[in-house]
């Protein structure tokens, strides 16, 4: 296929990819309400008494389409993995196109069990803690807009540091890391672990130890990536 062919390829599958996004944020706007409770439910819980409050006319309106946007495009995730498999598949070769698909499914899956972890774990730790710091003749009250930035950014922010062994696996397959080099790393990777679940996390050392334990865990299951990923491209060199 020409460069012209390939081009063209390529607007489509964007085409199509951000067709599904619109289609499911359409949908996914029909349950915003159901969504905002979900995300609520963390403030609910907490031992500190905690105010939602919608600071401008449109605001609301606004939320509810923010979120719908951000489900369109979780919901259309498999869509886009389809189009990303059709488009990379002609141009790789066996090896590589029977490890491609599962490596987007795994990618997605460690996304969303990053952002499970910082919904259940890490967000009623984070909320108690700044609800704790309000003093005498202060209410909490709170922009609700401001409260789902918080939520939307711990739990993406937690999703894209659960990739790192999927950042492993790529950065092994072309050669830039292997296991030697995360081992002989290990220290500074664990003290920048802490640093990076210090920035992350309120400044309590509860969230900070519950953030960092994971993340270690991680860097060790990424050594093990290495490994396999060193194994199965590199074996001839």
């Amino acid at each position: 296929m020409s460069i012209v062919g390939h081009l063209e390829e390529l607007r489509w599958r964007i085409l199509k990819s951000l067709g599904s996004i619109f289609l499911m944020s359409i949908i996914t706007f029909n349950f915003a309400n159901y969504l905002v409770d979900l995300l609520i439910e963390p403030a609910n819980q907490i031992s500190g008494e905690m105010n939602l409050q919608v600071l401008t006319i449109q605001g609301m309106f606004l939320l509810k389409w923010n979120l719908a946007i951000i489900g369109g495009i979780i919901f259309s995730i498999p869509v886009i993995t389809i189009q990303i498999w059709k488009f990379l598949s002609p141009g790789l070769y066996d090896k590589e196109r029977k490890i491609l698909l599962p490596l987007i499914l795994t990618a997605f899956a460690c996304f969303m069990l990053g952002g499970m972890f910082a919904y259940k774990v890490i967000l009623p730790f984070s909320l108690d803690f700044f609800a704790s710091m309000i003093t005498g003749g202060i209410e909490n009250n709170f922009s609700i807009n401001y409260y789902f930035n918080f939520v939307l950014a711990l739990i993406i922010g937690s999703g894209i540091i659960f990739e790192l062994p999927v950042a492993s696996f790529l950065f092994s397959s072309i050669g830039l890391i292997n296991p030697k080099f995360l081992r002989q790393y290990r220290r500074e990777a664990i003290m920048g672990t802490v640093v990076l679940s210090a920035i992350i996390t309120p400044p309590d050392p509860i969230s900070l130890i519950i953030m960092s334990i994971p993340m270690i865990i991680l860097y060790e299951i990424s050594i093990f990536v290495s490994w396999f990923a060193n194994k199965l491209f590199n074996q001839d060199s």
